[in-house]
């Protein structure tokens, strides 16, 4: 096996804890009728870390929850896997990339398809379960409510921007190559 291959093994481990998880959940704690959250637990015992069971039938921060079917099913499954799909394509065509970068689009591949996953099979919505008090930062008190999926893709995503800041290669000069 070669080298570009082994990240994979994180893209693996993120679909396999994400939809772990979300099972876990959904089972232990199911929503009741009408019930749009249900509060399982305040892990530290002061409201910074709570486990909630929340159906998220939009994007990030409750994006396009009011978009008709046919635009959400454009929005929601066709652009992200084109997405991870160029992804993809980049990951294995590209000639520059990082290891590091190959980690972290590899980690980005299994968030993406964490939620695809969700939103193709589950038609009540993304299973979301983390909830951090924001302590009215930005004007809000509670982030909304995410899971291993979303945490991975923006990890990975911050870590992939950075690293194309400071893991450039040298370059070689026009006065280089004629010396």
């Amino acid at each position: 096996m070669t080298m570009k291959y082994i990240p994979f093994s994180l893209t693996a481990l993120v679909i396999l804890l994400d939809q772990a998880v979300k099972i876990f959940i959904a089972d232990q704690w199911p929503l009741r009728q009408g019930e749009k959250a249900r509060l399982i637990s305040d892990v530290f015992n002061n409201e910074f870390l709570e486990i909630y069971h929340v159906r998220n039938t939009a994007m990030a921060f409750g994006l396009g929850h009011a978009l008709p079917d046919s635009v959400r099913f454009m929005v929601f499954i066709v652009l992200p896997l084109g997405a991870l799909c160029f992804l993809l394509w980049h990951y294995f065509k590209a000639k520059d990339i990082s290891s590091l970068q190959r980690w972290t689009v590899a980690g980005i591949l299994g968030g993406g398809i964490g939620n695809l996953i969700d939103r193709m099979f589950r038609p009540d919505g993304v299973v979301d379960f983390i909830s951090v008090k924001f302590y009215g930062f930005l004007g809000i008190e509670r982030f909304p409510t995410f899971n291993i999926a979303d945490s991975s893709v923006v990890i990975c995503l911050f870590t992939l921007l950075i690293s194309m800041f400071f893991d450039k290669k040298p370059q070689i000069t026009k006065t280089e190559v004629i010396s």
